[in-house]
């Protein structure tokens, strides 16, 4: 959005695909974290990274984190292995408004974190975003989960 760049080999991956990333976890012999081991990580993590209101669309700064974990939000969102369902206890509400809504909830699958797109505001650790399989939604990226 800001013209050509030299590609930052040490930057995080950009505008990929679930199917990409998770091409990549196997490669690296690790994986996406599902979307309930993505927000237990990031609850206690700092809220920091690179917002909307940086007016910077792409990656700015050096992943910054505790517990082992790098940085959790901001910048791109990341890929998880969940399909996009309803919490538990989810009701629709009565309606076309109900009915409009669960028609999103086919053939998406999760992305968490917020992106340099995404105001800070709107960030928190539950927040959800999703997207077919197959789409390279301009800020998304990976997190790389290991099993223990």
């Amino acid at each position: 959005m800001s013209g050509m760049r030299k590609v930052d080999e040490h930057g995080p991956v950009a505008h990929v695909s679930y199917y990409e990333a998770d091409a990549f976890a196997r490669w690296s012999e690790k994986r996406l974290a599902t979307e309930h081991e993505w927000e237990h990580a990031a609850i206690p993590e700092p809220i920091t990274g690179n917002f909307l209101e940086s007016g910077l669309y792409h990656s700015v700064s050096a992943p910054v984190g505790s517990n082992g974990l790098q940085q959790m939000f901001g910048d791109l969102w990341e890929w998880t292995q969940s399909p996009y369902a309803p919490y538990p206890g989810y009701r629709p509400v009565e309606g076309t408004l109900g009915e409009y809504n669960v028609k999103f909830m086919v053939n998406q699958m999760v992305l968490r974190g917020g992106s340099c797109a995404t105001p800070g505001h709107h960030i928190r650790p539950s927040y959800r975003n999703f997207f077919p399989p197959d789409a390279r939604w301009q800020f998304s990226g990976i997190h790389l989960a290991d099993e223990l």
